[in-house]
């Protein structure tokens, strides 16, 4: 029996291939603001077109740990596969299907995973110095890029988490900018899309008591006005796919 092709499947719908690694996200912030589509749209590739939701575009800042990154065929290495991540992303969609995530950069505190995924990957990765601390339901969340630039591009967040809300409801707002399955990057061989699986996201409400970022303009987008969207999950656990062309029959790069 033919196996389906993975742009016929749902985003939500485990792929047939197998997954090209295992990783973990925890403690993860979920931080939105609403920005003018046409800011969005011009840093983004042509054939995309930006997702809305009832008319809306929207930028988002996720703070959040990486644990346990690994590729299939290793378990996770102490010291490689443990760092904190920041990335600032909008949300796309091409031909109005697939809708999925665009980044605009990705900031990790672990040079050797950033100069792999700007290599296999073709994502905007940079190295950056990066603190997280937890204190029962307080979580204290710094960054600052290193390499490469442009710089300053630098977040320091105080937020506390409580109330839990369970998985987004499908067609709510929650569910629009967390559950989100798929990304698309620029390589050499073209515009490709990847796919990620997990559980829907343990949703909670949180609370953000200071918060100072420059990533968002650093990226090329003005700076976001009046106080932020916030979400929180304590994470999931994540099986990671290989990017694909978006032109069947084309190698993805």
């Amino acid at each position: 029996m033919a196996r389906p092709r993975m742009d016929r499947l749902s985003p939500t719908q485990r792929p047939p291939d197998r997954a090209a690694g295992f990783q973990r996200w925890r403690n993860l912030l979920f931080l939105h603001w609403e920005m003018p589509a046409d800011a969005l749209q011009r840093l983004v590739p042509p054939k995309l077109s930006i997702d809305t939701f009832e008319g809306r575009a929207y930028v988002g800042l996720v703070p959040f740990t990486m644990r346990d990154v690994s590729p299939w065929w290793s378990p996770s290495v102490p010291g490689l596969s443990n760092f904190h991540e920041v990335n600032v992303r909008t949300y796309v969609h091409k031909g109005g299907e697939r809708p999925g995530v665009w980044f605009f950069s990705l900031d990790a505190a672990n040079s050797i995973a950033v100069l792999a995924a700007r290599a296999g990957w073709h994502l905007p990765y940079h190295r950056a110095a990066m603190k997280c601390h937890i204190d029962n339901q307080s979580v204290e969340y710094t960054s600052r890029r290193l390499w490469p630039g442009p710089k300053p591009a630098a977040l320091a967040v105080k937020y506390q988490f409580g109330e839990g809300l369970g998985p987004a409801a499908a067609g709510s707002f929650e569910h629009f900018l967390a559950e989100r399955y798929l990304l698309y990057a620029r390589t050499p061989g073209g515009l490709a899309l990847g796919q990620v699986h997990h559980a829907p996201y343990p949703l909670r409400r949180a609370e953000v008591t200071d918060l100072s970022e420059s990533l968002v303009s650093a990226a090329g987008l003005p700076a976001p006005k009046g106080p932020p969207h916030v979400l929180y999950s304590p994470g999931v656990d994540v099986d990671v796919f290989t990017l694909r062309s978006t032109q069947p029959g084309l190698v993805a790069g």
